[in-house]
């Protein structure tokens, strides 16, 4: 079904802007396999005592991302089939001629399969990020941030909404996979380039009773954020109900699962804080009561933009009030992993996407639009690079109207 309406709408998808590649040398996404990925495999191995069939193949795979050329998923894998659809044409050539997009997810998929987690054997189901995960979720950093929930209730309303939809919004610089290679100069104040906010707001307050539907990004420091704001669009009665999407299976660095949205959930009722503890005893019961659902699909682990959404996740999202689509990865299938002018309007970008669209971001990767012709212009003069730093983020809604 993915793999018939993938093929289906992907000739919809009218390129007007270079697709991002790899292959050129000093470039972000040349960055990210010759840089980044080397440092990640050598802190996956070192993080779980991992044999050496599987160190081999994580080897392997990653001498085979740098210099080698495109392997298929063996036969014996699961979603066999559904790769060989998705990489048709791809497979055979260098892993930098492939969109980065899909050499990136493709990256992730070899690993969970060069670890053994969809094989029968010792190491099936065993996330090889769960170790980094874990480590953020009990860190007294954490305890730090679920103390100052504390605060909450002195704040009036808007302020309330403002503050959370902001923690949400910056929450996502904790990106693990991000901070293996950002340097202690990317710790500077956040700026926000874009503020549709109060678009956001109003969507809601528009609806008898909206139905907000959330793609999640990363687990860990940013979910904690993500999961207060649910509470808070439960609890304020900006939404009747809340469907939060996570992944099928591990991806990139620190997505989320949902093994990770109840160890999440665990921590907050557990934390030091008293209001903490209640949103978690909140989230918990809203769970049981159906008013907050977690769901996936297999397709959010596609490599692929939105746009080539198959139908029965396009009909469920299409039910939404609105749909907050969170970090730089989901930014990316949002708009399209390719080089637009910065000012390329945002509703021009998400207009195909099947409900309201509000994206949360903060930058790390070179996709932007919807920017004014002034701030590029400023940010280009500087010597920063303002698009991959994750000092900046923008907050861009589209209603469709």
């Amino acid at each position: 079904m993915v793999a018939t309406e993938t093929r289906r709408r992907t000739s919809l998808n009218v390129s007007t802007a270079p697709t991002v590649l790899s292959d050129t040398p000093g470039s972000f996404a040349w960055g990210v396999f010759h840089e980044r990925h080397p440092k990640l495999i050598r802190q996956v191995l070192d993080a779980l005592p991992y044999g050496p069939t599987e160190r081999a193949a994580v080897d392997e795979l990653l001498s085979e991302s740098i210099g080698g050329v495109l392997e298929p998923l063996s036969e014996s894998a699961h979603d066999h089939e559904q790769w060989l659809v998705w990489g048709e044409g791809l497979f055979g050539r260098p892993w930098g001629e492939a969109p980065f997009l899909w050499a990136e997810s493709y990256f992730y998929r070899r690993l969970l399969e060069a670890t053994g987690y969809f094989r029968p054997g010792p190491w099936q189901g065993i996330d090889p990020f769960a170790p980094f995960k874990n480590a953020e979720l009990a860190g007294p950093a954490v305890d730090d941030e679920l103390t100052a929930l504390d605060d909450l209730p002195s704040l009036s309303a808007d302020k309330r909404a403002e503050a959370l939809l902001s923690s949400a919004l910056w929450g996502n610089r904790a990106d693990l996979g991000f901070r293996i290679t950002a340097s202690a100069g990317h710790t500077q104040t956040p700026a926000l380039l874009a503020d549709d906010s109060p678009l956001l707001w109003s969507t809601l307050a528009a609806a008898t009773t909206a139905r907000v539907c959330v793609i999640a990004d990363n687990a860990g420091r940013e979910l904690l954020p993500d999961l207060v704001l649910v509470d808070h669009l439960l609890t304020s009665g900006s939404a009747a109900e809340v469907v939060l999407y996570v992944k099928p299976s591990p991806y990139y660095v620190s997505d989320a699962t949902t093994a990770d949205v109840l160890a999440t959930v665990d921590r907050l009722r557990s934390a030091p804080g008293q209001e903490a503890g209640l949103i978690g005893r909140r989230l918990w019961q809203a769970m049981n009561g159906g008013t907050l659902a977690v769901r996936t699909h297999p397709f959010l682990c596609a490599p692929l933009p939105f746009h080539d959404m198959p139908a029965d996740l396009t009909a469920e999202l299409s039910r939404a009030t609105l749909t907050i689509s969170k970090g730089d990865l989901n930014y990316r299938r949002l708009v399209g992993d390719q080089l637009w002018d910065p000012t390329t309007p945002f509703a021009d970008r998400a207009a195909h996407f099947p409900s309201p669209v509000a994206a949360l971001r903060t930058l790390k990767s070179d996709v932007i639009v919807g920017l004014d012709a002034p701030v590029v212009t400023a940010l280009n003069t500087t010597d920063e690079p303002w698009r991959t730093s994750g000092k900046y983020g923008l907050i861009q809604t589209h209603t469709g109207t």
